[in-house]
């Protein structure tokens, strides 16, 4: 069998640079292609159905073997398809082809790679062997057949030996990741089709995304709601392809204008798929998925998150989302296919340049930066494209209903929604719809709703008990006012009561603790694996019980942490937040149930360590993100100092009082702010200082403490923070109700600028006033 080009050539192909799982993704690329013919041209198949197999090598000396059950080939077929260079009729509607794809992929994985193919009716199998070491410039390759036991059979089989010794290692080591990669990037196939792929004997499964469903949304500014799903389905116009080359036409010619073909075809135009929010924020994992033909050509891409100038001009180089908490990740997604978009011969990226990807773009996020005081300052109109809408509603992260993210009462809980979505790629039922996130949103709102009931009911002086007076007094029980109608006299026998010993039945503790639990709700943070290797491990679910219920041990005994055991390792953890060690002595939920904890585990391990030695080891094993460091805890000081200055920014715009804010600051503060704009690449906007509210997002954070305290009227009262102070008529309590604010705002600027030289009592003085200052802005009521 000939095959063009020649040996020295095919050689050089391995040369280009493939990953080992894009050479597999090649191979199985053109039995789905098979596939989706079989399917298009509506042939009944046979009851073994679409599937395709990739056996991996089982040491450096072993096979690859890809081989799939569809219709198989004809010999002048085969000879076409293992040809390099040559490209199959209609390649719009290709995966990939065989051609240069094939010869590149099994080129760059072995030294010899042999094709099988048979359709059904055929006597045996036919095929080819290309052997690197063996063919010549004579382009001759040795045919070969095989037996085929059964008529029926059909399908094609690609083996490569004599691989490549790192990548025969990279294939036999990393079974579990290849599966992983191609059940990303064949996603949507294997959802949306009934075909079966199997690595190294396991069945890969599609990777979805984990996002929030099609029904849930935010109120952006109380009014305006903003979908966590978004659907998309643009139809452009229809346009002309060359079915040789591939190339869309300029124009209405009868001939392609890049290779000469007469070969053109009318084709449908249309960017369609989805962009929406996930569940959980991730470091890496986010962005946007592009497709093609139903394969993943850009995975988690982010590129759309950065604005780039359409005129040209210098623009925007550093994204745009996340900006205010990327240490945190960000969670905005997306599925969008764009089959008419040409692509890389890697199959890695689309062409930039060509005017259909540009157009999908602009359709997607808009012409305008996504930020809108950016947009506003460089004099666009407000972006009105499906991504700025999501941006617009989830662009901070912080917990509750406002954003869409689970919390504790006090925090998001952002490791524990990582987890929950590796359970939910993992299939596990609970975690399959979001309601799992959902009901942690609302029990958040539910414990910030309870203590902020509960500080209110602190402040306010407790009423007398006019009975107990009375009581006290020696005075008659039910005294009318004075006034009022007199009750009507009754007639009290002063027997003495017949003593009736009625035993009332004693609650058990299964009930007690039933009762308990029926008036607790979930605290995310703390339900969660805890343990030590050295100690073993429990499955904790921890319950905060409501305003109003004591907590009781098996004695009787009022306690502030209660442990349930459950089924094998399985744990219950009641706490009372009402218990004096919270309330008037401050602890942290989480330093009593360690304490419980460690004496549970210090029994079951049978340890020798000392109860300090067992409490320090089990927080620093199961609650390592609470650990007091500059970098966790600076990074929260400069989250909250965000959006602090973001909504600064809108209470300025709304007055207009730019120039007097401006004016606060001192000459020293004027040279960082210049210099903080400039280092962002905001080298126009510096013109404008102190014409408009852009220069609060660059000011020195310190520099925010003494613009709120020379204009209080500006922030307090609900514009920013929700302290009384125009209200309040005397000036000792207008100072009060300031330093409320400006005290805890102190320790946040000066964390979040000087947060690796904190010591350990500033860290966690810093944590208790982050929580302060978020109490402390409007709308949080």
């Amino acid at each position: 069998m000939k095959i063009t080009p020649s040996a020295r050539v095919l050689s050089m192909l391995g040369e280009i640079d493939f990953d080992e799982w894009q050479c597999v993704a090649e191979l199985v690329d053109n039995s789905f292609d098979n596939f989706l013919d079989i399917l298009r041209s509506g042939t009944e198949w046979p009851a073994d159905g679409f599937t395709v197999v990739v056996t991996l090598p089982s040491s450096a000396k072993g096979v690859l073997e890809v081989r799939d059950t569809g219709q198989g080939m004809s010999y002048d077929r085969l000879a076409r398809s293992v040809r390099a260079g040559w490209s199959g009729n209609d390649m719009h509607d290709k995966l990939g082809l065989f051609g240069m794809g094939f010869n590149i992929s099994t080129a760059r994985l072995g030294r010899r790679t042999r094709v099988l193919t048979t359709r059904a009716g055929d006597t045996e199998w036919i095929g080819v062997e290309i052997d690197l070491d063996q063919v010549k410039d004579d382009f001759e390759a040795k045919d070969i057949t095989e037996p085929k036991n059964d008529p029926s059979q059909h399908g094609t089989r690609i083996i490569v030996d004599r691989l490549q010794p790192a990548r025969a290692e990279w294939l036999r080591r990393n079974g579990a990741s290849l599966r992983n990669i191609l059940g990303s990037v064949y996603s949507w196939i294997l959802a949306e089709h009934p075909f079966d792929l199997y690595v190294g004997g396991t069945r890969v499964k599609p990777v979805r995304h984990c996002r929030w469903g099609d029904d849930r949304y935010v109120l952006y500014n109380g009014k305006e709601r903003i979908p966590a799903y978004i659907p998309i389905d643009e139809k452009l116009q229809h346009g002309i392809a060359c079915r040789d080359c591939g190339e869309w036409q300029i124009g209405s010619g009868e001939i392609c204008s890049v290779c000469g073909s007469g070969n053109l075809t009318v084709r449908e135009r249309r960017i369609h798929g989805w962009l929406g929010v996930q569940r959980y924020l991730d470091k890496a994992e986010y962005g946007i998925d592009f497709l093609r033909n139903g394969r993943k050509i850009l995975r988690w891409d982010k590129q759309l998150f950065t604005w780039n100038n359409p005129d040209g001009r210098e623009g925007n180089e550093e994204p745009e989302y996340p900006v205010e908490l990327a240490h945190q990740g960000g969670r905005l997604i997306g599925e969008i296919h764009l089959d008419h978009v040409p692509v890389t011969y890697q199959k890695d990226a689309f062409e930039y340049g060509d005017r259909s990807w540009l157009t999908a773009v602009e359709l997607l996020r808009g012409v305008a930066p996504l930020q809108p005081k950016r947009a506003q300052g460089l004099k666009y109109p407000e972006n009105e494209s499906p991504l700025a809408l999501l941006f617009k509603g989830f662009r901070r992260n912080d917990a509750g209903l406002r954003y869409l993210v689970p919390g504790d009462g006090q925090r998001p809980v952002h490791a524990a929604t990582r987890d929950w979505g590796r359970k939910f790629q993992a299939g596990e039922l609970e975690f399959q719809t979001d309601e799992h996130w959902w009901q942690a949103v609302l029990r958040h709102e539910e414990i910030k709703k309870q203590g902020k009931e509960a500080k209110t009911a602190a402040s306010v002086p407790a009423q007398p008990d006019e009975q107990a007076v009375l009581d006290a007094l020696g005075l008659p029980v039910n005294i009318p006012a004075s006034g009022s109608a007199q009750p009507e006299a009754k007639a009290v026998s002063t027997a003495p009561a017949l003593a009736v010993a009625v035993k009332e039945r004693a609650e058990t503790r299964g009930e007690r603790l039933a009762r308990h639990e029926s008036a607790a709700s979930p605290h995310a943070y703390l339900t969660r694996s805890f343990g030590h290797p050295e100690l073993g491990y429990v499955r904790v679910r921890t319950l905060l019980l409501k305003p109003g219920e004591r907590l009781l041990d098996d004695s009787g005994l009022h306690v502030p942490v209660l442990l349930d055991q459950r089924s094998g390792n399985e744990l219950t953890a009641l706490v009372d937040p009402e218990h004096a060690a919270f309330r008037r002595f401050g602890a942290d939920y989480a330093d009593l149930l360690l304490v419980e904890l460690a004496a549970v585990l210090k029994v079951r391990a049978r340890s020798e360590w000392s109860p300090s030695q067992l409490v320090a080891a089990i927080r620093a094993e199961s609650l390592q993100d609470s650990a007091l460091d500059g970098t966790t805890v600076g990074a929260e000081a400069r989250d909250l100092l965000a959006e602090i200055r973001e909504r600064v920014a809108e209470t300025l715009d709304r007055s207009g009082d730019y120039t007097t804010a401006y004016g606060h600051l001192s000459k020293e503060e004027e040279t960082a702010t210049e210099e903080a704009m400039i280092a962002a690449g905001r080298v126009g906007p510096v013109s404008r200082l102190g014409l408009d509210s852009g220069f609060v997002h660059h000011v020195p954070a310190l520099a925010l403490v003494r613009l709120v305290e020379a204009m209080p009227a500006s922030f307090m009262d609900g514009a920013v923070f929700r302290g009384l102070y125009a209200r309040v008529s005397s000036p000792s309590g207008k100072a009060l109700s300031l330093a409320r604010v400006t005290g805890c705002l102190a320790d946040v600027a000066t964390l979040g600028t000087f947060a690796d030289e904190a010591t350990a009592p500033q860290l966690r003085r810093a944590r208790l006033s982050i929580a302060l200052l978020r109490d402390e802005l409007s709308g949080e009521e």
